[in-house]
């Protein structure tokens, strides 16, 4: 999935539409929901026009066509009028105007917190005026998905809620390779952006779902993608997300409403496919507090509780690519606990350390597994499924991410043409051409590992030299950092000492030149 240029700068007009949201002092964090309650009638409109959406169309007098054409407080009320009525299906008199479940959810508790009607009418000119024909040929799910991608660049916030960057999505995607006919879940589904990069990839691979039959095409559309969202204003974007990607879901839409760590998580059918970026953090009782009593090492660790319940709930044969932060790897007790007995019930066959900086939270280190239920032979194996473990390291000394340095697919195309050599012609004594040379010095070629690996940020791992010599830990790394420091070559104590003081002094005298030069006295 990608944002073109021409749906780009739509985006970019849409973001500055937060400038009118914000003279009618609305908050900065509601600028997209804000927004895009609007937005949304605005793009039903712009698709029923097209003929692309005929199933869930609002109702008479909930249209763009019964806002555009008013001014005054009687634009305001009749908005206000329009949210109540799709979030209700009932008009003032109680009288229902549309039972749409979809719509309902979507516009579940709907309200707007604009007081003037001048800007909402800005607001209605200003979406009035964009070139929507250019936008519709790239489609409205695209343009929409790049609101959400720019929000989640500018603002930076959310409690334990982080923004995976497309690329890696698109990436995990790929390696995991859907097909049609698989039912795909994400446990923690946020604004959707893996079930819908699924979604896109299998249209890829079927013209458009032009090569399914009839059934396959509404199994495509209606069963094969299920997400869970905790938090209601999250889910309202997913699920507008997701229609306007064609993804319609069953009665409650593509992502339900609830907790993966509670009852919702425990009713979930098995899944062909997880794709997932749990929430960090540790659960402390509150609104994300893990309740589930089926799950075999109970922890209070959000990451570790999502891991089990993913592992647990694949199909035997199915395959996962989860976004874990480095704790997951090495913590120990019910960590070690956890990790062996993924180990055991499935083939955790890649790990992918991620570089940091590509999150939005400072110091936040991050990996991918690839993991399959069951051993490569035997997909009902529940023990000893792992026998080797290929890591790829693009980590260390990588650039530091952020704005002026985008993390992007240019990052991952060598980690995914070795990843993608079939589990069973990966060789413990060949690297793939396409693994990126990093020098490192002979003596530091861990035990277990084949020397002519030596020089690759890809490199294989055996199941009994994680188990005997890391402990199972999985927080495995091997190149030296070109901007590490070696404590062997530092100086003793007493020359460290020395060197700070000379600096010190330096500082100082530095200090007092510039007080003088500005006439006042040093003190002291």
């Amino acid at each position: 999935m990608s944002i073109t240029s021409s749906n780009s700068d739509i985006v970019q007009k849409l973001w500055n539409l937060c400038d009118v949201l914000r003279d009618d002092g609305i908050n900065y964090s509601d600028y997209v929901t804000e927004l895009v309650l609007l937005l949304f009638i605005k793009m039903v409109h712009e698709n029923t026009e097209a003929g692309l959406l005929n199933k869930h169309t609002l109702p008479s007098g909930c249209r763009w066509s019964d806002l555009n054409d008013k001014d005054g407080l009687n634009l305001l009320d009749d908005y206000k009028r329009i949210l109540l009525t799709l979030s209700t299906g009932k008009d003032s008199e109680g009288n229902t105007l549309h039972a749409d479940p979809l719509i309902l959810a979507i516009y579940a508790d709907a309200q707007t917190r604009l007081r003037e009607p001048r800007h909402l009418k800005q607001l209605i000119k200003s979406l009035d005026s964009i070139d929507w024909f250019s936008a519709q040929k790239d489609g409205l799910g695209d343009l929409y998905e790049g609101l959400l991608e720019k929000n989640a660049n500018e603002t930076k916030s959310g409690a334990g809620q982080y923004f995976t960057p497309r690329a890696l999505i698109d990436s995990m995607v790929r390696v995991i390779n859907p097909q049609a006919g698989e039912v795909i879940q994400d446990p923690a589904a946020g604004t959707a952006g893996f079930l819908i990069a699924a979604d896109s990839y299998i249209k890829a691979q079927t013209d458009d779902l032009y090569d399914l039959t009839d059934k396959q095409k509404e199994f495509q559309k209606n069963h094969a993608f299920v997400g869970i969202e905790l938090v209601p204003s999250t889910r309202r974007l997913a699920l507008m997300n997701c229609l306007l990607h064609g993804m319609e879901g069953d009665d409650e839409g593509v992502v339900h409403l609830g907790n993966s760590l509670g009852q919702v998580g425990m009713s979930l059918p098995k899944a062909d496919i997880i794709l997932a970026n749990p929430p960090f953090g540790t659960s402390k009782g509150g609104d994300a507090s893990i309740t589930r009593d089926d799950l075999t090492y109970p922890t209070s660790n959000k990451q570790l509780a999502f891991l089990q319940h993913i592992y647990r709930n694949l199909k035997p044969g199915g395959r996962a690519a989860v976004v874990l932060p480095d704790n997951v790897l090495f913590e120990s007790d019910r960590g070690t606990d956890i990790r062996r007995d993924l180990m055991h019930k499935c083939n955790l066959h890649t790990i992918l350390r991620l570089p940091t900086g590509i999150f939005y939270a400072a110091g936040v280190k991050t990996n991918v597994l690839f993991f399959t239920k069951g051993s490569a032979n035997d997909k009902l194996q529940e023990e000893n499924c792992t026998t080797n473990t290929w890591v790829y390291d693009l980590r260390t000394n990588m650039p530091n991410f952020g704005k002026r340095t985008p993390f992007d697919q240019q990052h991952l195309t060598p980690f995914e043409a070795v990843c993608n050599v079939a589990l069973a012609e990966r060789k413990e004594g060949e690297w793939s051409f396409n693994a990126e040379e990093v020098e490192v010095e002979s003596s530091e070629v861990n035990q277990g590992i084949d020397p002519r690996l030596a020089h690759s940020r890809w490199r294989v791992f055996r199941r009994d030299f994680i188990r005997d010599t890391k402990g199972d830990s999985l927080d495995i790394s091997w190149l030296k950092d070109a901007n590490s420091v070696d404590a062997a070559n530092l100086g003793t104590p007493e020359e460290l000492a020395g060197e700070a003081m000379i600096e010190l002094k330096g500082a100082l005298a530095d200090l007092e030149a510039l007080m003088k030069s500005l006439g006042a006295e040093v003190q002291g």
